[in-house]
């Protein structure tokens, strides 16, 4: 038997095994390569999507809880001035009220909140810190600092702010839109603002 020939037959098995040995392998840009740059834009383009709308409802919150806490202290004090109005009516004392019109709001209160900046004569609101109270004396008002300024509408600006006054409430007899004692007759008071405003989301 030719040697030469017995050689190549006994290892063609060999050769083809390793043959099929290397292609049950792994193949090139298999499954062991990493991100691509699509994939990588998708899942960058996701987590913006989502921080995005995180950053929106945070804010949101933000915004809902100025609103709900500024509402709360002026609730507080109309309900305040309704106990005082029971007191002078119990006490037969109803004129007495006018002498409240355009009193601190905040001097009703039992314990003032603890953003509430004190009595100011004449300051300008720009150098006081947004989230606060005070109470303007040269005015007369009640004034509430709006942190949230883009989420608010109405009040005044530079810097964005609501005021808020006790007013007398009568019954104006002779339309003149002036209380006149022993003419109008008095029914209550209210704190009510000055210039309407509004939150929006």
């Amino acid at each position: 038997m030719d040697l030469r020939h017995w050689t190549s037959t006994r290892m063609q098995p060999t050769v083809s095994q390793g043959a099929v040995t290397r292609q049950s392998g792994p193949l090139p840009g298999g499954g062991s390569r990493g991100f691509s740059l699509l994939e990588l834009v998708i899942v960058i383009v996701i987590i913006s999507v989502l921080l995005a709308v995180a950053i929106s409802r945070l804010l949101a919150l933000q915004v809902d809880a100025e609103r709900v806490a500024m509402e709360t202290v002026a609730g507080v004090i109309r309900s305040a001035i309704g106990i005082k109005i029971a007191e002078h009516i119990v006490n037969q004392d109803v004129p007495g009220l006018a002498r409240l019109a355009g009193s601190n709001p905040m001097d009703r209160l039992a314990e003032v909140p603890g953003n509430y900046l004190g009595v100011q004569d004449g300051v300008n609101p720009a150098t006081l810190a947004d989230g606060n109270w005070y109470y303007d004396r040269r005015e007369g008002v009640l004034v509430y600092l709006v942190r949230n300024t883009g989420f608010f509408r109405g009040g005044l600006d530079n810097p964005p702010r609501a005021r808020f006054a006790i007013r007398l409430v009568y019954s104006d007899r002779n339309g003149n839109g002036v209380f006149d004692p022993g003419i109008d007759r008095i029914e209550g008071l209210r704190l009510a603002p000055l210039e309407p405003y509004q939150w929006v989301r």
